[in-house]
């Protein structure tokens, strides 16, 4: 047992002493340290971080929707939940996205593909919009995400798609490229509709860790 393991057995076994951690039912503060374990064994990991961006603008509108009719850009949906490491659904997430639009330009000036959702107790959120654009100095197509809420760690990371040409077909090998994606997991596999409006979709959850 390593010198981690074994403050976390002193700080438990305190606890239980003074009263602040009780088991449901009579169990020895081995079990219950056993139990403790194996729940941080089998704890997901937390959605890894990214940089905040020079284009985050305060203040975008509570909305689901980012584009309007007619927009160029071919559309885009996404669809995730909040929850911790523990895989509890996180209630009172707010998620700040912005992004691109078809042309790699942002809206520095207005809220153009900007939105701060307020999610509820399902801890659940969609977005309808469009695939941004490449420019030059990120040329890997992205969603910016900002997501705090009561009681974990604010968390600023990004989205990126496994389409994009950036990626040429092969994202495990060529997602290191300039050093653009700092983690494989952020590259999410998208799915394309073409019945009714052809669109794409892609999966986001959002893991937060505790504060």
């Amino acid at each position: 047992m390593n010198d981690k393991e074994l403050r976390r057995r002193d700080l438990i076994g305190s606890c239980i002493a003074k009263g602040a951690l009780v088991a449901g039912v009579p169990m020895a503060s081995s079990s219950l340290f056993a139990l403790w374990a194996e729940g941080e064994k089998n704890a997901a990991k937390p959605t890894p971080a990214e940089v905040l961006g020079p284009f985050f603008r305060k203040g975008a509108p509570n909305t689901s929707r980012l584009h309007k009719p007619g927009d160029p850009g071919f559309p885009l949906r996404v669809a995730g939940k909040v929850i911790n490491t523990r895989g509890e659904k996180v209630s009172g997430a707010h998620i700040d996205v912005w992004h691109a639009d078809h042309a790699g330009l942002y809206d520095v000036q207005g809220y153009r593909y900007r939105a701060k959702i307020a999610t509820e107790n399902a801890a659940e959120y969609t977005l309808e919009t469009i695939m941004p654009g490449h420019y030059p100095d990120r040329p890997a197509q992205h969603i910016h995400y900002m997501i705090t809420a009561p009681g974990h760690k604010t968390l600023i990371t990004q989205a990126y798609f496994a389409t994009d040409p950036y990626f040429e077909g092969d994202p495990d090998k060529n997602y290191t490229k300039r050093n653009i994606v700092s983690n494989r997991e952020l590259v999410r596999t998208v799915k394309l509709f073409e019945q009714g409006t052809p669109h794409a979709e892609i999966n986001f959850d959002i893991i937060l860790e505790k504060a």
